[in-house]
C-alpha cells in the first residue's frame, strides 16, 4: 500500500510505496510478460491488467503489454501492431477514468535499466491518480492563462517529423539533451476522443520517433514516455490538448545526463545540448 505526503517546504507530493521495495528486477528464468509466463497465461495481441507491486492502491495502477515477442520494441510495431496499443491505451483511459475515484489518467513508459525499468519486455504502464498530478496541472493552468503552446506549428528548426495528423518536435527549452514533444495538428483532449486515422498517426509517429532515437548513437536508447491528457474529474478542461513528451537521459553515447546540485537547488536546469542541434540530429537519424 501507498501514502501520499506534502512536503512542508514546497507544496510537491511524495507517494510512499514500501512495497515496491520487494518487486521483481530484470529476472534471469523466466519472463511474466511471455505467453504462458505469470502474467500472460494465454495467448495475446496486447494486454493490460492490474499491476502485483502498485504505487497506488485501488486498483489504479496497470500494466499494458505491446506485443508477446520478447525482443521487440515499441519502434518495431509498425501498423497495426502499434494501433492495437494506442487503442488499448485509449479504451483503458475510458475505462479507468470513468470511475469517481479517478481524476486523472496517465498513460507511461520506461524504457531501459538507465530509467529503471525492471523488465525488458516491451511494455508500459497506466497511473490512474484520485487528484490531477502537478505536471499536467501545470501545464493546464498555463494554458489556460493565454493561447495553447501546443496548436500553432513549432519552429521549422526544431521540427523532427510528421504524420497524419500529428507531427513532432524538440521543445525549445528541453531540460533534455534529446527530448520531443507530439501532438495532433487539430485540438484534441485525449486519447479516447482521437478517431482512427488520427490513432494511426500517432502510432506511426511514435514509431518513427522512438526508433529514430535508437538509430541517434546505434544502440537502444533509454528513454522515459508519458502522455498528458484532459483530466478526467468531470471538469470541461478546454484547454487540455493532447500530446506524448519523450525523453532520454542520455547526452552522447554511455555518457548520462545528471542532474546536478545547482539544478535542483535552483530550479532551473542547463542543458549541454541544444535543442536545435537535438532536432538536426533525429531529422537525420
Amino acid at each position: 500500500m501507498s501514502d501520499a505526503r506534502i512536503d512542508d517546504l514546497t507544496g510537491a507530493t511524495t507517494v510512499m510505496a514500501g512495497s515496491r521495495q520487494h518487486r521483481p528486477n530484470r529476472p534471469a528464468a523466466s519472463c511474466p510478460f511471455c505467453v504462458g509466463g505469470l502474467e500472460a497465461p494465454e495467448p495475446y495481441d496486447v494486454l493490460a491488467f492490474p499491476n502485483r507491486w502498485p504505487s497506488y492502491p485501488d486498483g489504479r495502477c496497470e500494466v499494458v503489454l505491446y506485443t508477446p515477442e520478447h525482443d521487440l520494441t515499441f519502434a518495431d510495431l509498425a501498423g497495426l501492431p502499434a494501433r492495437r496499443v494506442v487503442d488499448l491505451w485509449a479504451e483503458r483511459t475510458e475505462a479507468l477514468g470513468s470511475r469517481p475515484d479517478v481524476a486523472y489518467v496517465l498513460v507511461f513508459e520506461n524504457r531501459g535499466e538507465e530509467v529503471g525499468a525492471t523488465i525488458s519486455h516491451p511494455h508500459g504502464q497506466i497511473y490512474a491518480y484520485d487528484h490531477v498530478p502537478d505536471a499536467p496541472l501545470a501545464e493546464l493552468r498555463r494554458a489556460s492563462r493565454g493561447e495553447c503552446a501546443l496548436c500553432p506549428q513549432p519552429d521549422p528548426a526544431l521540427t523532427v517529423a510528421e504524420a497524419t495528423g500529428w507531427r513532432a518536435w524538440v521543445p525549445a527549452a528541453s531540460a533534455y539533451p534529446y527530448a520531443l514533444l507530439l501532438a495532433p495538428d487539430v485540438h484534441r483532449p485525449d486519447l479516447p476522443a482521437l478517431d482512427g486515422p488520427q490513432r494511426d498517426g500517432l502510432a506511426d509517429l511514435l514509431v518513427d520517433m522512438l526508433g529514430r532515437l535508437d538509430r541517434l548513437f546505434d544502440i537502444p536508447l533509454p528513454y522515459m514516455l508519458w502522455i498528458h491528457q484532459r483530466p478526467t474529474d468531470g471538469g470541461h478542461w478546454p484547454e487540455a490538448h493532447l500530446h506524448a513528451h519523450v525523453v532520454s537521459p542520455l547526452r552522447s553515447p554511455g555518457v548520462q545526463r545528471y542532474v546536478a546540485a545547482a539544478e535542483l537547488g535552483s530550479g532551473e536546469f542547463v542543458n549541454p545540448v541544444v535543442p536545435e542541434d537535438a532536432a538536426a540530429a533525429l531529422r537525420g537519424a
